[in-house]
């Protein structure tokens, strides 16, 4: 986020964020068995400690198994947790302050999830929190989709979630694909006629806001084609391609707090660590996890942290199954090789959408000290897309923090793809900042923001790379 953010937002942000991480069901951690329920906790006061951040500050937090939480003011960070944590940031050489102290809510389990065999049946209406529609709900959306427009929607199942694959409540990995249709479109081929942009969201659970800026692309698409001059022509010339929710177990443990959502930020993976308590959560976060630069910057090796990147690379199916899904999209274009560019006729855009710092991020993200050789193309689409939404733009180390194993990173690694994360985010002092945003700030703020941006990136799937 800009680091000039007023006050007043940040606070909000800190009360959301704190209030909902004491909320949190390790429903899948928590358990010895697939069915057992997680004993209730004492829930007590929780802190925000400002951190001064010294050179290397960002990375000593996450390697610790601090939450340091997406926000920054100046070099300062931030960083969540119970008392006891001013204690382990002190005796880790930290000058900690105090930001806020938070009392803690009242805690009350989610009702546990049926399993695969009671599931309801998918209803495009069911929503939580005010309007963010679930899993269910997402994937009913996409069953609607195509079924109201087959000469543009194509719904594809490129895997299953870590749960499913277990044989446990999970969910299908689905993507859906909208074009004009003519032979040969949304084959899973990286040798299509068309470009393809491809658009992704709530690879971070916690992220609600993602997801429901994917379901309105998604109709904007398929209703403006005929009427929308620019989106006619998008659909007739380039295949786009959205997956609204690329961690469906996650976002499951995320939906059932209902009115209090649950604050996952990882999957559902709870093999590595079954014994997190509040200050942390099972899980593996997959935006750490991609096999490029991995286990290198801001991650952490302890298994209760929201930045552990899991025993390998691409250890998570969830992973390896959108990763299989871009190989089957895109041609790899680029040689190995930090500074080796790609092409300047490589098509394709990718966009990954987090929240909520406000940003228009690019490779390389692990070190922004290293510069891809595309670099100049890059930052001249983010600084547009910056321009667009009035979010800063840079590499995330530039104006964030480090991280590796990032979902961008890897498809610009491995595939040449031009690619970006957007931090949706209100930097405006609306009040619609925080991980829980009011539902209403989707038509009000969010939407209006990133409809232009994604249809400019859109546009560019043809040729990103071109010098303008």
């Amino acid at each position: 986020m800009p680091t000039k953010r007023r006050r007043g937002a940040f606070t909000t942000v800190l009360a959301a964020v704190a209030a909902s991480a004491l909320l949190l069901l390790q429903q899948t951690g928590a358990q010895s068995t697939p069915t057992a329920q997680p004993a209730a906790r004492s829930a007590s006061a929780n802190y925000v400690y400002r951190v001064p951040n010294a050179s290397g500050a960002a990375q000593q937090l996450f390697a610790a198994g601090f939450d340091v939480l997406e926000q920054r003011q100046g070099a300062d960070l931030f960083v969540l947790g119970p008392s006891a944590a001013g204690d382990r940031l002190r005796q880790k050489g930290f000058s900690p302050t105090v930001e806020k102290v938070l009392p803690a809510p009242a805690w009350t389990p989610p009702a546990p999830r049926s399993d695969n065999t009671k599931r309801r049946p998918a209803d495009v209406t069911e929503t939580y929190y005010g309007g963010y529609h679930t899993v269910n709900a997402q994937y009913a959306h996409l069953d609607q989709v195509a079924s109201q427009h087959p000469d543009l929607a194509t719904n594809v199942t490129y895997g299953q979630s870590w749960l499913q694959s277990q044989g446990q409540a999970g969910y299908d990995l689905r993507a859906i694909c909208i074009t004009k249709k003519q032979s040969g479109d949304c084959a899973q081929s990286p040798n299509s006629a068309k470009p393809r942009f491809f658009l992704m969201s709530q690879i971070h659970a916690r992220e609600i806001t993602t997801g429901d800026v994917s379901w309105r692309w998604i109709d904007y698409l398929v209703n403006g084609y005929g009427s929308d001059s620019a989106v006619t022509n998008l659909l007739d010339t380039t295949e786009m391609w959205v997956v609204p929710v690329a961690n469906p177990d996650g976002v499951d443990i995320v939906q059932q707090g209902g009115d209090s959502p649950n604050l996952q930020r990882k999957n559902a993976d709870y093999t590595h660590g079954s014994n997190c308590d509040f200050s942390g959560q099972t899980g593996v976060d997959l935006n750490r996890n991609a096999g490029t630069h991995w286990d290198t910057t801001g991650i952490s090796h302890d298994a209760c942290s929201e930045v552990y990147d899991g025993p390998k690379a691409d250890s998570e199916v969830e992973n390896s199954s959108l990763e299989a899904l871009f190989r089957h999209l895109y041609p790899a274009t680029r040689g190995t090789g930090n500074s080796a560019p790609a092409p300047v006729t490589t098509k394709g855009v990718m966009i990954t959408m987090h929240s909520d710092a406000s940003m228009v991020l690019f490779p390389w993200n692990y070190n922004y000290a290293v510069h891809t050789g595309n670099d100049t193309a890059l930052r001249a689409m983010a600084r547009d897309m910056g321009g667009i939404t009035g979010y800063q733009y840079g590499q995330a180390g530039e104006i964030l923090y480090n991280a590796s194993g990032g979902t961008d990173d890897w498809t610009y690694d491995k595939l040449g793809v031009a690619s970006f994360t957007i931090e949706v985010g209100d930097n405006t002092g609306q009040g619609c900042d925080g991980f829980l945003p009011s539902y209403s700030c989707q038509d009000s703020l969010f939407w209006p923001k990133m409809q232009p941006a994604l249809l400019y990136a859109a546009q560019h799937a043809a040729s990103p790379y071109t010098t303008r």
